[in-house]
């Protein structure tokens, strides 16, 4: 039996998750799986050494070689070849929990919601704060206001899996970012507008109206479809432990 792979640490997730070429109507998929993304970003586009990139993925330089070298290889067939490419799966983890954000207990469903003023704040790829309820019994017993890291999808969907969160109630999004959330394995209730506490009141009793096709058209990039509305109230999702999984 081939031994399982060391879990990678990623710095967060991508804001664009497919590419397709022009003037090809089916092409080939082509995964690079979210540590194989990684490797590209920090050797490519940050200009790290393999050494550094090691250090930052947690793994030794020669497994960054390899991870490396086949994602070379695959970006060079899609170049090559005129393929779509599609980033997701793979052997990873988000760093640990940011800081200054309480721990949830084990049996606490976390709700973040984009926050201003006490409201939903509509852009989520823009928002600036996160306001998190943790859900234990239909009932909201704990909550926070707590500064984003950064902007962008994927940034932000990074965030909120480091932080524990489960569920995610927002106004319109796109496409990329839907992809990204549901990688992080949360939730979406998107669409929903007013004060942020009644909604999250509203989710953990189980009424909350939300619209599962509210999106950002000038946010839509996704490859594919992406069903947001078919999670279920109160649905716990693993750890933020290391994923493994493979592209469809």
């Amino acid at each position: 039996m081939p031994r399982k792979p060391r879990c990678r640490r990623i710095g967060g997730y991508p804001d664009c998750w497919c590419f397709t070429p022009e003037d090809v109507a089916e092409p080939e998929t082509v995964v690079l799986t979210l540590d194989e993304y990684e490797t590209i970003r920090l050797l490519d586009r940050e200009g790290l050494t393999q050494e550094q990139c090691a250090v930052q993925m947690g793994v030794a330089r020669t497994t960054v070689t390899a991870i490396y070298e086949s994602a070379r290889r695959k970006l060079a067939r899609v170049i090559v070849e005129g393929l779509r490419l599609r980033i997701g799966g793979g052997s990873y983890q988000l760093g640990p929990i940011p800081e200054n954000i309480k721990e949830k207990g084990s049996h606490c469903m976390r709700i973040a919601i984009p926050y201003e003023n006490g409201m939903i704040f509509q852009h989520f790829g823009h928002t600036a704060q996160f306001k998190l309820y943790d859900v234990e019994g239909g009932e909201v017993r704990a909550s926070q206001v707590v500064d984003t890291t950064g902007s962008g999808h994927g940034a932000l969907a990074g965030f909120l899996k480091a932080a524990g969160v489960d569920a995610l109630v927002c106004g319109g999004i796109g496409g990329g970012a839907q992809n990204a959330l549901a990688e992080a394995g949360i939730s979406l209730y998107a669409g929903v507008q007013g004060l942020a506490d009644m909604a999250a009141k509203a989710l953990a009793a189980g009424s909350l109206r939300y619209d599962p096709n509210a999106t950002c058209d000038h946010h839509d990039h996704a490859c594919g479809d992406h069903d947001c509305g078919s999670h279920d109230c109160g649905h716990e999702h693993g750890d933020a432990g290391c994923r493994e999984h493979h592209g469809n």
